[in-house]
């Protein structure tokens, strides 16, 4: 939990900066950029976190990646602040926290759909418009397909859950029937 709280505070402080200049969408794709090599390449994670080897060997190894991609001012300070910290190993955290942040900020919310059978993209599409106009934001909507629901769909909005598969109705009805209650 201080793991989260920490990669928050350094994403939302990033994204004060990025408000402030007008930045913020140029900030996630460079952050998202470096977490995703970082990510990829295992090696290069090690060269720069690992604390066995030589702290100004390692920052030099991330201030030639900086180097390479073409990193903005704003993100090289930012990440040579994670390194000097001691915070590089949250910048996985930090990334997709600040994903979150910067579509929040444009207006746009993260929804997943998971539905017993394969829905058509027309099916997909008018739940994606209806949960717009439901929350007054542009969804990105992410359809699954999870067969054990047996029927019906269930749709996650943040810590919303919108349960409509056959598979909870009928454990609901279950526990009605345990309890003695009609159904």
């Amino acid at each position: 939990m201080k793991n989260l709280s920490i990669a928050r505070r350094y994403a939302k402080a990033l994204l004060l900066i990025g408000k402030e200049d007008g930045q913020a969408e140029t900030y996630k794709d460079e952050l998202g950029g470096v977490a995703g090599l970082i990510m990829k390449e295992k090696t290069l994670e090690q060269a720069i976190s690992n604390p066995l080897y030589d702290a100004a060997a390692r920052k030099q190894v991330l201030q030639a990646v900086i180097e390479k991609l073409n990193l903005s001012g704003v993100m090289r300070t930012f990440l040579l602040l994670l390194f000097d910290k001691g915070r590089f190993g949250f910048l996985q955290s930090i990334s997709e926290l600040y994903h979150k942040f910067a579509d929040e900020l444009r207006g746009v919310i993260n929804a997943s759909l998971t539905s017993a059978t394969a829905l058509s993209e027309d099916t997909a599409e008018k739940i994606r418009i209806a949960l717009s106009k439901m929350t007054g934001k542009e969804v990105t909507l992410t359809v699954e397909q999870e067969p054990s629901l047996i029927g019906g769909i269930v749709t996650r909005i943040g810590d919303l859950v919108l349960d409509g598969s056959i598979k909870t109705q009928l454990l609901n009805m279950r526990e009605s029937l345990k309890r003695g209650e009609s159904v």
